[in-house]
C-alpha cells in the first residue's frame, strides 16, 4: 500500500530540517516513489539535500532507520546520508544531493551496463553487522515446502528493490535509493529480481536472463 506523499512540508520538519542544516532557501517535492510522506529536494544556505521522512508512528518507520544504519557500508553506490534525526514526530533522512535520471531498463538501453557494474560492486560489499530481513524469512510464504528456503539463504548483502526510480544515472555511474528492504541472502537474488523488471520494460525472458546473466552470481 503506497503512503500518501505530503506536497506541503509541515512547520516541525521545516524547523528539524532547518536545525540540522541552517535556514532553508528553496523546497521542491518530488512526486516519483511509493513509500515515504516526505520527499523533498530542500536548498539551505549551506547545504543541498533530498529529504525523505515518515511519520513516527508510521508501520514503516523502521525504514528509515535501516536506511541511515546501512549507508556507511554502500557509500559509492549510494547517495551520502548527511543526517537522520527522529523528533516531533517526524523520522527524516537528509542526503547528499545527486543530479541524476531514473534509469531506463528498455531493451538497448546505455543504462543497463552500468546498473550491473554497480550492482556488481554491491556483491563485493561485506554484510553489515547490522540488523537485516533475512531472504528466506522474506520469502517463507512463497514456498511449498519449508526446505526449499535454503536457495535462498546467504549472507551476500542484497538491495532487492529494483524499481528504476531507485536507480539514478549520474555522471560517475549508477546509484541505488531507498535502502529499507535492504536483506541478506544468496547473492543470485539480486539480479534476478532486477530481471523481473527488465522484462517488465520490454525485454523477453531470454533476453533479461542474458543481461542478468553479467553479474557474477
Amino acid at each position: 500500500m503506497p503512503t500518501p506523499r505530503l506536497t506541503e512540508l509541515p512547520d516541525a520538519v521545516l524547523c528539524l530540517i532547518e536545525k540540522a542544516s541552517g535556514p532553508i532557501t528553496d523546497i521542491g517535492t518530488v512526486s516519483a516513489g511509493l513509500n515515504s510522506a516526505i520527499a523533498a529536494h530542500v536548498r539551505t544556505t549551506d547545504h543541498t539535500l533530498f529529504v525523505k521522512g515518515l511519520p513516527l508512528d508510521h508501520p514503516w518507520v523502521w525504514t528509515q532507520r535501516r536506511e541511515a544504519d546501512i549507508n556507511p557500508y554502500v557509500r559509492g553506490i549510494a547517495p551520502k546520508l548527511v543526517w537522520h534525526m527522529e523528533d516531533d514526530g517526524w523520522s527524516l533522512l537528509g542526503f547528499e544531493y545527486v543530479t541524476g535520471e531514473h534509469a531506463d531498463f528498455t531493451p538497448g538501453s546505455p543504462d543497463l551496463p552500468a546498473v550491473m557494474a554497480a550492482m556488481t560492486r554491491l556483491s563485493e560489499v561485506p554484510a553489515p553487522g547490522i540488523e537485516l530481513k533475512s531472504m528466506p524469512h522474506r520469502l517463507r510464504k512463497y514456498v511449498n515446502d519449508p526446505a526449499e528456503l535454503s536457495w535462498f539463504a546467504g549472507n551476500s548483502l542484497l538491495h532487492t528493490e529494483w524499481n528504476p526510480h531507485n536507480v539514478l544515472m549520474t555522471s560517475s555511474g549508477a546509484l541505488f535509493v531507498d535502502w529499507g528492504w535492504a536483506s541478506l541472502g544468496a547473492a543470485w537474488i539480486d539480479p534476478a529480481l532486477w530481471l523481473l523488471w527488465l522484462i517488465a520494460r520490454g525485454h523477453t525472458p531470454s533476453q533479461a536472463e542474458s543481461e542478468a546473466a553479467a553479474h557474477p552470481a
